[in-house]
């Protein structure tokens, strides 16, 4: 049987034949979730707000504070804001704390993420429109092959679970769905250590999808496959690669650069295959 082809994909790595994945860990907002699209303008433009107004127009200093949230991507949200207070601080400017930043950040975000989840449960809309372009079928074949699938996001957990539910994703994770607390500190690379001796993972068989530096750069370090998805911010399923964060994805060492998985079965026939 002749193997589909991929087209749109970018392969960086001189080699991604991985048979012996035994576990898939994905990212959760822009990843396979859609409900959120759009945070790193939201996230701009609240601390904009409080920034010198000059800044509101420089279309390089919203490019670099852009890029510095983008850079963070899949480190809880005062992470980035920490970084943008830093930039107003090197050039002279007082902005509140992140914390405070943080209150106003979050409540716009829910929202607007309750909003659309409040669509999805009324029928106006249904839940595919906010998961990923094709991302079910990533699951579906994996759950076919057999790996464990792992939800690990920066993302306070109680809501990536309530949100995966609404969505129809739970039932491929089950209790593997790991995300921030509430309050304190949280790390994606100690949780993805503490799964790997866990679950005993040999470093060849972990692959990871995301569309944050964070979550490629820790399975790199760990050895893992990382599939940097640069997904659209603004139109779901238009498989046009985002470029600000594929820039930073192949700089984190992403092996492969996707939109969406609109290729996926091509994808993983390339990864999987004996």
């Amino acid at each position: 049987m002749t193997s589909p082809a991929l087209h749109r994909a970018e392969i960086i790595a001189a080699d991604i034949s991985r048979p012996r994945i035994s576990h898939v860990i994905f990212d959760f907002d822009g990843t396979l979730s859609w409900l959120r699209h759009g945070w790193p303008q939201i996230m701009l433009e609240t601390f904009l707000r409080f920034a010198p107004t000059q800044w509101r127009s420089d279309q390089v200093t919203r490019a670099q504070l852009l890029s510095d949230i983008l850079s963070l991507n899949g480190k809880p949200s005062i992470f980035q804001l920490e970084r943008c207070c830093e930039r107003a601080r090197s050039a002279g400017h007082m902005t509140p704390p992140p914390e405070a930043l943080l209150d106003e950040y979050l409540p716009t975000l829910r929202k607007i993420v309750n909003q659309r989840m409040a669509s999805i449960r009324d029928g106006t809309c249904a839940a595919d429109e906010f998961i990923v372009w094709n991302a079910l079928k990533a699951l579906e074949i994996l759950r076919q092959h057999g790996v464990t699938l792992i939800i690990l996001s920066g993302t306070v957990e109680c809501d990536v679970r309530a949100e995966a539910a609404l969505l129809g994703l739970s039932s491929y994770f089950g209790e593997h769905i790991y995300g921030s607390p509430a309050q304190g500190a949280f790390s994606k690379k100690d949780v993805i250590d503490r799964i790997m001796q866990e679950e005993k993972i040999a470093e060849h068989h972990l692959l990871a999808f995301g569309d944050g530096p964070v979550e490629i750069r820790f399975t790199k370090a760990v050895g893992g496959l990382a599939i940097g998805v640069a997904s659209d911010e603004e139109k779901n399923g238009s498989h046009r690669i985002d470029l600000a964060k594929k820039e930073q994805l192949i700089a984190a060492g992403a092996d492969v650069i996707i939109s969406d998985y609109e290729e996926v079965e091509a994808l993983l026939d390339t990864i999987l295959r004996p």
